[in-house]
């Protein structure tokens, strides 16, 4: 093998080992072997002298003298390689910073900008404007003791008054050289300091007299008003000025590299004190520090084995090293870096006490529930939009925290747009959705009483229905005009095909889901229509303030692609809506305070988790939106069903009994019948009520009655043996004897 260039560390590391192949006895004695008396002559391999050249395999122990293979040597780092990345890989990896802020490329932010700038110029001239007269008369009332002293500083500064104390207190001390050298230097200012006051007087003097024999009238009044408004001025009192400020300036912080190291240096964090301690920074600043919407954004990279969610632990901690409110700090994580890359945010105002803006959508106007609608703003006051077709969504906190508020604008949003067919349920009763469910819902209900829960039920029974239609009438659309299949805002459109928007919101979902008699039959109809409603144009909106799984149950939640949380208690509420994992990642709305009502982690829209406050629409202005969206619906000729005072027509299932349809309709003789049978002779009793029922639509029926589907062993067709799901007729008549007090019955 040649080596050419005389510098390559490959060539000496050959030339090396090529002498000590030549000559064993030249072996460097780092990779001697060492003799311990007392292992009894055997060699003691030294693994850190040998790491020095790289063996993988340990000491040649057939080898006496313990020397490397060359073959065995691996140089992992080679001196005076790259360290870093190439730069085609810095080019193309690069992340590429806005060129224009996104506060100027927003016409929206850029007008709300100079609208600020030019309410605040007029404002400060109004109010100057109108206090000008007392302005005066107070600055004319002030100038004597203007004059006077202005007199008195003049006389002080010729005779170098400033140096009298320093003087005094040498002379106090018997500081004879001090004394005669601050004497000396009072005497050369009292000179020139004499000559330009004489000077001074005699121009000042020469020019007031040419002026009052030359000057023209108003000059003299210009003048003489300019002077005595000096006068005044110089003359007011420090703790009462005359000009007063007109607005009273914010006094946040500009958030600065030495603001946020204290702050982070003050969290407790032992990898970041151990840096700071020795002398580093603990946060390394990937950006500069800059102006983001009405606050300051900052970020960076935290110590090694620190994460985001360290920090955001700590949140209350960070606002107390910043100075700032606990509504003003939000520390965040980067989305698609690193769990220590950190992005914090700093406003200059809390944001629940922040002012915001009036929601785009209370002065009325259609929207397409089919396009992004804005519903709240983020920390900056950027408006954030929902599209509500294609989801399903949760929204979870505790009481008093904006939760019916949130779903009630949600409902709002779908109310103005007049193909949507709302179904609301205000499971808690307080009439909270009255404004949109009396002016413009198909179905509405408020309670939880039991001929509440009926309705309810039967109206779930109808849209897992439509749901099944909606499917047949897509599959059967040619590919040119359902492509992918799913609803469009052109063929919701079409009233032929009837596949237009229904949403359905639910407050206080909790009640279904645990409701001893429907409750398995409502998980399982929402379950359906949570998977397969979106594709469909069915949007499910369910609101709790007991997130878990027995509010929630798991098969929802898993598939409901938009999330609203507001504040929880613990990371069990926080991951049951956010999704699991959402905790550990950092997302946490367990984090906000008790203040912050209406501010919530939104996860949807395709991007990562972020902090939302919804726009505050109270019951008033909820009126007002929904009766516009009424007025658009009469127009549009949409309004349909409990708007209109209809009533839904009886549903035949309340008027039969299903136990005693099942004893009807499964033999005496029979002990055990299989589930399918037993549907087979329900659907030829009542083919309305029965006719679309499935295996798990009768088991789910049938458990509130604390009946259970088993195997059941049977006989097929064609004559074979097979063990199936089905029922017993011994539990039927347990549960009818149970419910109707008759033991005997049994």
């Amino acid at each position: 093998m040649k080596h050419e260039d005389s510098n390559d560390p490959e060539r000496e590391l050959f030339d090396r080992l090529e002498k000590k192949e030549m000559d064993p006895g030249n072996a460097e004695p780092e990779v001697q072997a060492e003799v311990d008396p007392k292992a009894g002559g055997g060699s003691v391999f030294d693994f850190v002298k040998r790491r020095k050249h790289g063996s993988k395999d340990g000491p040649d122990t057939s080898d006496p003298t313990n020397e490397p293979d060359p073959d065995d040597i691996i140089m992992v780092d080679l001196s005076g390689g790259p360290t870093g990345p190439g730069l085609l890989d810095r080019v193309f990896g690069a992340k590429r910073r806005a060129v224009v802020p996104e506060w100027a490329r927003s016409w929206r932010e850029f007008k709300k900008a100079g609208k600020g700038v030019v309410e605040y110029g007029w404002h400060v001239a109004a109010y100057h404007a109108v206090r000008t007269p007392w302005y005066t008369a107070r600055l004319l009332l002030q100038a004597p003791r203007g004059v006077a002293r202005f007199i008195g500083d003049t006389m002080a500064w010729t005779v170098d008054g400033e140096g009298e104390p320093l003087r005094q207190v040498a002379a106090s001390k018997a500081d004879i050289e001090s004394y005669l050298k601050l004497s000396r230097q009072r005497d050369r200012r009292v000179r020139w300091r004499t000559v330009v006051s004489i000077g001074g007087m005699v121009v000042g003097l020469s020019t007031a007299l040419s002026l009052f024999v030359l000057a023209p009238n108003w000059l003299l009044l210009f003048v003489g008003s300019i002077t005595t408004l000096a006068m005044g001025r110089l003359g007011q009192a420090a703790d009462d000025p005359v000009i007063h400020r007109a607005v009273e300036i914010p006094k946040a912080t500009k958030l600065t590299s030495d603001i946020v190291l204290r702050a982070l240096g003050a969290l407790g964090i032992p990898a970041i004190n151990q840096a700071q301690t020795k002398g580093g920074p603990g946060f390394f600043f990937t950006a500069p520090i800059t102006r983001d919407g009405p606050g300051w954004l900052a970020e960076g990279d935290l110590p090694y084995g620190v994460t985001v969610t360290d920090v955001i632990e700590r949140r209350d901690r960070l606002a107390s090293g910043l100075r700032r409110p606990l509504g003003c700090v939000w520390p965040e994580p980067v989305p698609d870096e690193h769990t220590g890359r950190l992005k914090l945010w700093v406003g200059d105002q809390d944001m629940s006490q922040s002012k915001q803006e009036p929601w785009p959508l209370e002065k009325g106007g259609g929207i397409d529930l089919f396009k992004a609608v804005n519903w709240g703003t983020d920390q900056r006051g950027r408006w954030v939009g929902v599209t509500l077709m294609f989801i399903a969504g949760i929204i979870g906190a505790i009481p008093r925290m904006g939760k019916t508020f949130l779903l009630r604008l949600l409902l709002l949003i779908a109310a103005l747009d007049v193909r949507a067919e709302l179904h609301t349920y205000d499971l808690k009763g307080t009439g909270d959705l009255d404004a949109v469910g009396d002016r413009v819902s198909y179905r509405h209900r408020a309670g939880e009483e039991d001929a509440d829960i009926e309705y309810a039920i039967a109206d779930m029974r109808e849209l897992q229905g439509e749901l099944r239609r909606r499917a047949k009438v897509i599959r059967s659309l040619p590919r040119d005009i359902c492509p992918e299949s799913k609803v469009t805002t052109e063929l919701a459109s079409k009233r032929s095909l009837g596949l237009h928007p229904i949403v359905v919101g639910v407050d206080e979902c909790q009640v279904w889901f645990e409701h001893p008699k429907h409750g398995s039959e409502f998980k399982e109809i929402c379950t359906d229509l949570v998977k397969r409603g979106p594709a469909t144009g069915i949007v499910l909106l369910l609101a709790t303030q007991r997130p878990d799984k027995d509010a929630i149950p798991t098969a929802i939640s898993a598939n409901a692609s938009a999330r609203w949380c507001l504040k929880v208690m613990g990371q069990i509420e926080n991951d049951m809506v956010l999704g699991t994992g959402s905790y550990k990642r950092g997302v946490r709305a367990n984090m906000f305070a008790w203040g912050d009502k209406g501010i919530c982690y939104f996860l949807g829209e395709g991007a990562d988790a972020r902090i939302v406050r919804s726009a505050f629409v109270d019951a008033v202005k909820a009126d007002v939106v929904a009766l516009h969206a009424r007025s658009l619906r009469e127009r549009a000729g949409t309004l349909a069903g409990h708007c209109l005072g209809e009533q839904p027509a009886a549903d035949p299932a309340t008027t039969y009994d299903l136990l005693t349809d099942l004893l009807a309709v499964v033999p005496s003789a029979e002990s055990k019948v299989w589930s399918e049978s037993v549907l087979s002779l329900l659907a030829d009793l009542r083919p309305d009520i029965y006719g679309q029922w499935t295996a798990e639509q009768l088991a789910a029926a049938i458990k509130p009655y604390g009946i259970r589907t088993t195997q059941v062993w049977g006989i097929t067709e064609d004559s074979k043996g097979a063990n199936r799901r089905g029922i017993k007729r011994a539990d039927l008549l347990k549960a009818a004897a149970e419910r109707d007090g008759k033991s005997e019955a049994a």
